[in-house]
């Protein structure tokens, strides 16, 4: 029997795959500090026209990991001999659990469509997810849009799904051509948990404790997937699990951005080729903080052009 990346009888919380932004710093700091019950690589190009399917150095990330918190890496590819030799190579690196990427809305390669484009082939992906199957000893799941631009062709996929074998799946109810304009119909959500006894973990526009609690308590999902919320607000994990308040106010918000970032920046430092980079990357973390109250200052931050300078405002704006 496939073991799934959390015990029986839990409910997980998962931090999402975000390209750009969950490197394996992030992902750390989130570990040691917010409790994400599963963490998610960004997702993992495999090529087609290479031997060597997973470059390198995503290799040597994958196989770095070392903490009990389960690690699930994201594949994103569209040949289904070659995303079965990246899942080897992966597994060979150590990962058991993998994820295919079928809702990336901006999912194109040189070799063709990957992410959610995938899902305007149903009759290829079905084969592609066969393949992976078969090479995956693991647990597999995907990660998936609702449709391509209909919303209701995911109960057209489903059987799909269903015979590749997948053990459990991520829906974002968008669809790929709706990119993350609008809100994710988490009425559908509910509708695909109380018609399948598959695994749904709901993603989406959770950004709050209170929609969180929710999903978990009026529907079937197995668990839920934070994205965007959980950068906005690190503590969402525990606030879901009614471990923290459910709200904060103004001060202990700015404090909350400033021990993420100050955690952050050495990371990234470490990580990231110089002060320019490091600072970039702390940069693309702010455009996710969607706080009007903090907006401001967080202006103040991404003019900052060296590390000092950062710091001196991140100090005397977000330190209360």
């Amino acid at each position: 029997m496939i073991s799934l990346p959390w015990a029986k009888g839990t409910t997980p919380l998962m931090l999402a795959p975000m390209q750009g932004l969950t490197n394996d710093a992030l992902r750390t700091c989130y570990i040691e500090h917010y409790q994400p019950d599963i963490v998610f690589t960004e997702f993992v190009r495999v090529q087609t026209q290479s031997r060597k399917r997973i470059a390198k150095a995503e290799l040597g990330e994958i196989a770095a990991h070392s903490s009990d918190v389960p690690l699930v890496v994201q594949l994103i590819g569209n040949n289904a001999s070659a995303l079965a030799d990246g899942a080897m190579q992966v597994q060979d690196a150590g990962v058991q659990h993998l994820n295919l990427n079928l809702g990336c809305p901006y999912g194109r390669m040189t070799t063709g469509a990957t992410g959610g484009e995938l899902l305007r082939d149903p009759e290829s992906l079905a084969e592609l997810l066969m393949a992976l199957r078969r090479s995956v000893r693991g647990s597999f799941s995907i990660k998936c849009r609702a449709g391509y631009s209909d919303p209701r062709q995911f109960f057209k996929l489903l059987p799909v799904y269903l015979d590749s074998g997948i053990d459990y799946l991520i829906l974002h109810p968008r669809t790929v051509i709706q990119q993350y304009s609008g809100c994710a119909d988490h009425d559908l959500t509910a509708e695909v948990a109380s018609r399948t006894n598959l695994p749904i973990i709901a993603n989406g526009d959770i950004n709050c404790a209170a929609m969180g609690q929710k999903l978990l308590q009026e529907t079937d999902v197995s668990g839920l997937m934070l994205g965007r919320g959980a950068l906005a607000d690190p503590w969402l994990f525990q606030r879901i699990r009614g471990e923290l308040p459910g709200v904060s106010d103004e001060g202990q918000r700015r404090n909350d951005l400033y021990q993420l970032l100050t955690d952050l920046l050495p990371r990234y430092l470490v990580k990231f080729c110089g002060e320019r980079q490091a600072l970039m990357k702390l940069k693309d973390l702010l455009n996710f903080i969607p706080d009007e109250c903090l907006q401001r200052d967080i202006g103040k931050l991404k003019r900052t052009t060296t590390v000092p300078g950062f710091s001196t405002v991140l100090e005397s704006k977000f330190l209360c």
